[in-house]
């Protein structure tokens, strides 16, 4: 049996209209414009394809973590505004101002020297209980120097904070909403731009919307504030190869897995390199599975790094059939709690051997 060179081994489809789908769904939640975060390649994506699809809801900019990012946006075309989240470092800020990129500030020093070198547009940021960038809610002695430093910056655009538990934790998302606008109403004016909902906040409605809102794993497929998304990536693995081992007999390095009977094993061409993690199963979740033949079958033996084995005794199986890891029957979600980890990770560890295949619908 042939197939073409992408859908050989491993390969993930994307499906770009579920994407904009779900931007739908945030903007009609919230009611605010979107800054979408396209960082870590897209969550792994491919972050121009993205950008491109999401040209269909009319996104103020995107958001990247890293000035590279940003410049390789510019250098596949996009035009609109790109805010460079982490914080900026002085050495960084030629690279920004090149590209035509607006950096995040938090600190003091940085500010000083941007607004000393360039009146190009920047956000400021406010950590209101993050605890990891920003200029801190409560730093008097700082927000004054930021305060006279911005009298006078005409590319000062935007302020922002980061919600730390939207999805769990309304209480959180009030007080860290409070300590913000406390510090907005204290800033020589209101900046034209003030953000701070992520997909979880949005999700609950227009109360944290303001200008724009951020999102970044609903888009993609991962669950936030308890509403599900339409999946958009769906990682597949051809059978590689099938055996049949006798009772107790191992698969896989450290022989952590021993066949209770007579067993039939499909050898799968996606390993940890992939992005499938070699994580064993977590206590208190299901066993990890994957769909094939329209059913889920449990991986056994731990994850290689080209390769995963799964137990198929309850149906056929034969080498080149398909088997979906996430994305249909197994929800990316699921597949990320039975590894122990979080949508987010699945998705930016798709190894750069993956191919991405996109489609509209």
């Amino acid at each position: 049996m042939s197939h073409s060179h992408d859908t050989a081994r491993a390969w993930v489809d994307i499906d770009l209209g579920a994407l904009v789908a779900n931007a739908r769904t945030l903007l009609a939640a919230c009611g605010g414009r979107l800054l979408p975060m396209v960082k870590a390649n897209g969550y792994g994506l491919g972050a121009t394809a993205v950008a491109r699809a999401l040209e269909a809801v009319d996104p103020w900019g995107f958001g990247v973590a890293t000035v590279e990012e940003g410049v390789a946006l510019r250098r596949a075309g996009v035009a609109r505004p790109i805010l460079v989240a982490s914080p900026l470092t002085v050495p960084a800020i030629d690279s920004c101002l090149e590209a035509d990129l607006r950096p995040a500030i938090g600190d003091v020093e940085s500010l000083r020297a941007w607004v000393g070198r360039s009146s190009g547009r920047f956000h400021l940021e406010i950590d209101t209980g993050m605890g990891r960038a920003g200029i801190r809610w409560d730093d008097r002695p700082a927000l004054g120097a930021v305060a006279a430093l911005l009298t006078g910056a005409d590319g000062w655009e935007g302020a922002f904070t980061h919600f730390h538990s939207a999805d769990d934790d309304p209480a959180s998302i009030e007080c860290q909403w409070r300590r913000f606008q406390s510090v907005v109403q204290a800033l020589p004016r209101r900046p034209a731009l003030v953000h701070a909902a992520n997909s979880a906040a949005a999700l609950r409605g227009p109360s944290y919307a303001a200008d724009l809102v951020r999102p970044g794993i609903f888009l993609y497929g991962g669950a936030a504030g308890g509403i599900a998304p339409r999946p958009v990536a769906a990682l597949r693995a051809r059978v590689l190869a099938v055996r049949t081992i006798e009772a107790g007999e191992t698969v896989s390095y450290g022989a952590c897995w021993r066949a209770p009977a007579a067993s039939t094993i499909a050898t799968l061409g996606l390993g940890y390199a992939d992005g499938f993690p070699r994580a064993t199963d977590v206590a208190g979740q299901p066993a990890r599975a994957v769909e094939l033949g329209g059913r889920t079958v449990p991986v056994v033996g731990r994850v290689t790094m080209d390769m995963t084995m799964v137990l198929v005794d309850d149906g056929p199986v034969a080498v080149g059939d398909v088997a979906t890891v996430y994305g249909g029957i197994v929800s990316l979600d699921s597949q990320a709690r039975a590894a122990g980890t979080i949508s987010y990770e699945l998705l930016t560890a798709l190894g750069s051997r993956v191919p991405r295949r996109y489609s509209e619908a």
